[in-house]
This record gives structure tokens, C-alpha cells and sequence, in this order.
């Protein structure tokens, strides 16, 4: 998949998008991966209050040459997803959430196509609801997830 312009994007009048706060796009029940940078590390570690070596022994795991978050073993949510009374649920590191979560839900396999796009809409209630978010952003937020 290349890179898409303006004129070129389906999506190019641009797409709705307000997190609902439901945790869905955290949550199992598959195991998934939160790919996370030393940079990242660094700042959850300075949320956290803790030094970088326990924020990577308690909350990593290593993935072939990269890392990613751990999840609770019982239902594979992110480590850090809470639940609330009434169903809610809240990312407790959310200002300094990994660039992979800040960029949800226009990764490039959600933007591929219409189709895609109505996909993830099924598991987050999110999606063509809310502000509309212009081509140029979304572009951003999809080449951001590649790098």
C-alpha cells in the first residue's frame, strides 16, 4: 500500500472519530501488541514514578528485537486499561500513552479501504461518530504508525 494524497485517499473529505472511553481498542479477548520506544518508556516511567528498569521489568515484554506492553493474563487488556463502575474504562497512562494507542483508530489497515474502515467501527463505537478529522491529520496519524 503506497502512500496516499488528497486526491487519492477515500477518505479524503476526511472521517468522524470521538473515543467513546469504552476501552475496546485495549482490550482482548486476542493477544495483541502495544509497540513501545524508548522514549515512551521513558516518559511512563517518569508518570509511574519509578525508575526505567522496573517500568521495563514490570510492564514490557520483548517480541523479537522489539517490546511491547504486557497484558492481564485473564483477559488480555492492556496492562494499563482500568475499569470504572458503569462499564467504563480508562487508559491510566494516557497522557504518555505509546504513539501506537495515540494514533487509533487510523492505522493504515483501518484506512485501507471503506470496507476496512466499517470493520474496526464493529469493535469501536468511536468511529464515524464525533468531530470530522481532516485528510491531513489522518495522514499524520497513519504514517506515524509505520515508523
Amino acid at each position: 500500500m503506497g502512500l496516499f494524497t488528497r486526491k487519492q485517499a477515500w477518505y479524503g473529505s476526511g472521517l468522524a472519530f470521538e473515543c467513546v472511553q469504552c476501552g475496546r481498542c485495549c482490550a482482548g479477548p486476542e493477544e495483541g501488541y502495544v509497540w513501545i520506544n524508548q522514549a515512551e518508556v521513558a516518559a511512563i516511567a517518569r508518570h509511574l514514578g519509578i525508575p526505567e528498569a522496573e517500568m521495563r521489568r514490570r510492564y514490557l515484554r520483548r517480541v523479537g528485537a522489539r517490546h511491547s506492553l504486557i497484558e492481564r493474563g485473564d483477559n488480555k487488556d492492556c496492562v494499563f486499561l482500568i475499569s470504572e463502575e458503569g462499564g467504563r474504562k480508562h487508559c491510566s497512562i494516557y497522557p504518555v500513552r505509546p504513539r501506537q494507542c495515540r494514533t487509533w483508530p487510523f492505522w493504515p489497515g483501518n484506512l485501507a479501504d471503506p470496507q476496512s474502515w466499517a470493520v474496526a467501527q464493529l469493535r469501536c463505537p468511536g468511529i464515524n461518530r464525533g468531530p470530522i478529522h481532516l485528510c491531513d491529520e489522518i495522514e499524520v496519524k497513519r504514517r506515524a504508525t509505520c515508523e
